[in-house]
Protein backbone atom coordinates (compact mmCIF):
# COMPACT_ATOMS: atom_id res chain seq x y z
CA UNK A 1 0.00 0.00 0.00
CA UNK A 2 2.85 2.37 0.87
CA UNK A 3 4.53 1.69 -2.51
CA UNK A 4 1.31 2.56 -4.34
CA UNK A 5 0.98 5.79 -2.32
CA UNK A 6 4.57 6.79 -3.14
CA UNK A 7 4.00 5.97 -6.79
CA UNK A 8 0.86 8.16 -6.86
CA UNK A 9 2.77 11.07 -5.28
CA UNK A 10 5.56 10.70 -7.82
CA UNK A 11 3.09 10.48 -10.70
CA UNK A 12 1.29 13.58 -9.41
CA UNK A 13 4.54 15.54 -9.20
CA UNK A 14 5.48 14.51 -12.74
CA UNK A 15 2.07 15.64 -13.98
CA UNK A 16 2.58 19.06 -12.34
CA UNK A 17 5.95 19.43 -14.03
CA UNK A 18 4.46 18.44 -17.39
CA UNK A 19 1.57 20.89 -16.99
CA UNK A 20 4.02 23.70 -16.17
CA UNK A 21 6.10 22.88 -19.25
CA UNK A 22 3.03 22.79 -21.50
CA UNK A 23 1.75 26.08 -20.03
CA UNK A 24 5.10 27.71 -20.76
CA UNK A 25 5.03 26.44 -24.34
CA UNK A 26 1.54 27.85 -24.91
CA UNK A 27 2.34 31.48 -24.12
CA UNK A 28 6.07 31.54 -23.44
CA UNK A 29 5.74 32.42 -19.76
CA UNK A 30 5.70 30.58 -16.45
CA UNK A 31 3.26 31.90 -13.84
CA UNK A 32 4.41 31.95 -10.24
CA UNK A 33 4.60 33.87 -6.99
CA UNK A 34 7.68 35.56 -5.51
CA UNK A 35 8.41 34.04 -2.11
CA UNK A 36 11.79 35.64 -1.34
CA UNK A 37 13.96 38.50 -2.59
CA UNK A 38 17.62 37.51 -2.46
CA UNK A 39 19.13 40.80 -3.61
CA UNK A 40 18.42 43.56 -6.13
CA UNK A 41 18.34 41.24 -9.16
CA UNK A 42 17.54 37.76 -7.82
CA UNK A 43 14.29 36.29 -6.44
CA UNK A 44 12.83 32.95 -5.47
CA UNK A 45 9.60 32.08 -7.28
CA UNK A 46 7.13 29.33 -6.49
CA UNK A 47 5.95 27.72 -9.73
CA UNK A 48 3.38 24.95 -10.06
CA UNK A 49 6.34 22.57 -10.42
CA UNK A 50 8.18 23.87 -7.33
CA UNK A 51 10.44 26.67 -6.12
CA UNK A 52 13.07 28.14 -8.44
CA UNK A 53 15.71 30.86 -8.12
CA UNK A 54 15.46 33.54 -10.83
CA UNK A 55 18.08 36.06 -11.95
CA UNK A 56 16.60 39.04 -13.80
CA UNK A 57 17.81 39.16 -17.42
CA UNK A 58 19.92 42.05 -18.70
CA UNK A 59 20.36 43.98 -15.46
CA UNK A 60 22.92 44.02 -12.66
CA UNK A 61 22.05 45.55 -9.30
CA UNK A 62 24.69 46.54 -6.75
CA UNK A 63 25.85 43.76 -4.43
CA UNK A 64 24.24 43.72 -0.96
CA UNK A 65 27.43 45.05 0.68
CA UNK A 66 27.97 47.62 -2.08
CA UNK A 67 26.53 51.16 -1.88
CA UNK A 68 23.02 51.02 -3.33
CA UNK A 69 22.70 47.26 -2.79
CA UNK A 70 20.35 47.43 0.18
CA UNK A 71 18.20 50.03 -1.57
CA UNK A 72 17.91 47.88 -4.70
CA UNK A 73 16.96 44.83 -2.63
CA UNK A 74 14.38 46.83 -0.66
CA UNK A 75 12.86 48.27 -3.86
CA UNK A 76 12.55 44.80 -5.37
CA UNK A 77 11.12 43.40 -2.12
CA UNK A 78 8.40 46.08 -2.03
CA UNK A 79 7.63 45.55 -5.72
CA UNK A 80 7.52 41.74 -5.85
CA UNK A 81 7.41 39.92 -2.51
CA UNK A 82 4.25 37.79 -2.33
CA UNK A 83 3.15 39.03 -5.78
CA UNK A 84 2.16 36.98 -8.79
CA UNK A 85 4.69 37.13 -11.63
CA UNK A 86 5.07 35.74 -15.12
CA UNK A 87 8.55 34.57 -16.02
CA UNK A 88 9.80 34.77 -19.58
CA UNK A 89 12.74 32.33 -19.46
CA UNK A 90 15.90 33.34 -21.34
CA UNK A 91 18.58 30.91 -20.13
CA UNK A 92 20.16 29.28 -17.12
CA UNK A 93 23.27 30.75 -15.52
CA UNK A 94 26.31 29.00 -14.07
CA UNK A 95 24.67 28.99 -10.63
CA UNK A 96 21.71 26.96 -11.98
CA UNK A 97 19.38 29.96 -11.72
CA UNK A 98 16.77 30.62 -14.37
CA UNK A 99 17.57 33.90 -16.11
CA UNK A 100 14.29 35.56 -17.05
CA UNK A 101 12.40 38.69 -17.89
CA UNK A 102 9.98 39.17 -15.00
CA UNK A 103 6.51 40.54 -15.66
CA UNK A 104 4.23 41.73 -12.84
CA UNK A 105 1.07 43.83 -12.74
CA UNK A 106 1.40 44.73 -16.42
CA UNK A 107 5.01 45.91 -16.15
CA UNK A 108 8.46 44.53 -16.88
CA UNK A 109 10.31 44.54 -13.56
CA UNK A 110 13.76 44.36 -15.20
CA UNK A 111 13.00 47.69 -16.92
CA UNK A 112 11.43 49.21 -13.81
CA UNK A 113 14.62 48.59 -11.80
CA UNK A 114 16.61 50.46 -14.43
CA UNK A 115 14.09 53.31 -14.58
CA UNK A 116 14.21 53.73 -10.80
CA UNK A 117 18.03 53.86 -10.89
CA UNK A 118 18.52 50.65 -8.88
CA UNK A 119 20.37 48.64 -11.52
CA UNK A 120 22.74 48.84 -14.44
CA UNK A 121 22.14 47.52 -17.93
CA UNK A 122 24.32 44.39 -17.74
CA UNK A 123 26.28 45.05 -20.92
CA UNK A 124 27.87 41.61 -21.20
CA UNK A 125 24.50 39.82 -21.17
CA UNK A 126 22.31 42.22 -23.13
CA UNK A 127 20.53 40.62 -26.04
CA UNK A 128 19.71 42.68 -29.11
CA UNK A 129 16.10 42.87 -27.89
CA UNK A 130 17.33 44.30 -24.54
CA UNK A 131 19.45 47.13 -25.95
CA UNK A 132 16.81 49.69 -24.90
CA UNK A 133 17.91 48.93 -21.32
CA UNK A 134 20.84 51.26 -22.08
CA UNK A 135 18.38 54.10 -22.71
CA UNK A 136 16.56 53.39 -19.43
CA UNK A 137 19.85 53.39 -17.52
CA UNK A 138 20.96 56.64 -19.20
CA UNK A 139 17.67 58.37 -18.32
CA UNK A 140 17.99 57.34 -14.65
CA UNK A 141 21.63 58.52 -14.67
CA UNK A 142 20.65 61.91 -16.12
CA UNK A 143 17.92 62.31 -13.50
CA UNK A 144 20.36 61.15 -10.76
CA UNK A 145 17.89 58.53 -9.54
CA UNK A 146 18.76 55.76 -7.09
CA UNK A 147 22.39 54.71 -7.30
CA UNK A 148 23.08 57.49 -9.80
CA UNK A 149 22.72 60.11 -7.05
CA UNK A 150 26.29 59.21 -6.06
CA UNK A 151 29.41 57.92 -7.79
CA UNK A 152 28.46 54.26 -8.27
CA UNK A 153 30.78 51.41 -9.09
CA UNK A 154 29.66 48.84 -11.64
CA UNK A 155 28.62 45.66 -9.81
CA UNK A 156 30.59 43.44 -12.20
CA UNK A 157 33.78 45.42 -11.39
CA UNK A 158 32.94 45.34 -7.69
CA UNK A 159 32.67 41.53 -7.80
CA UNK A 160 35.83 41.10 -9.91
CA UNK A 161 37.98 43.20 -7.55
CA UNK A 162 36.40 42.21 -4.24
CA UNK A 163 35.24 45.80 -3.85
CA UNK A 164 38.78 47.19 -3.96
CA UNK A 165 38.82 48.59 -7.52
CA UNK A 166 40.09 50.02 -9.68
CA UNK A 167 36.71 51.11 -11.00
CA UNK A 168 35.85 52.72 -14.32
CA UNK A 169 33.93 55.99 -14.22
CA UNK A 170 30.56 55.37 -15.82
CA UNK A 171 28.93 58.61 -14.69
CA UNK A 172 29.24 60.30 -18.07
CA UNK A 173 28.60 57.21 -20.20
CA UNK A 174 25.84 57.56 -22.77
CA UNK A 175 23.26 55.05 -23.95
CA UNK A 176 25.30 54.72 -27.15
CA UNK A 177 28.41 53.83 -25.12
CA UNK A 178 26.39 51.18 -23.30
CA UNK A 179 25.03 49.69 -26.55
CA UNK A 180 28.56 49.57 -28.03
CA UNK A 181 29.78 47.64 -24.98
CA UNK A 182 26.81 45.23 -25.05
CA UNK A 183 27.58 41.61 -25.75
CA UNK A 184 31.33 41.84 -25.23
Amino acid sequence: MRAISSFCLLLGALCLVALTVFAAQDNGVLPGKVTRVIDGDTVDVLLASGRIRVRLQGIDAPERDQPGGQEAQQWLRQRLLDHAVQLEPVSQDRYARMVAVVHADGGVVNEELLQAGHAWAYRHYLRRIDRHYCDLEAAARSARLGLWASMPHAPWQYRETGGNGPFADFTSQTASDCRRAAGR
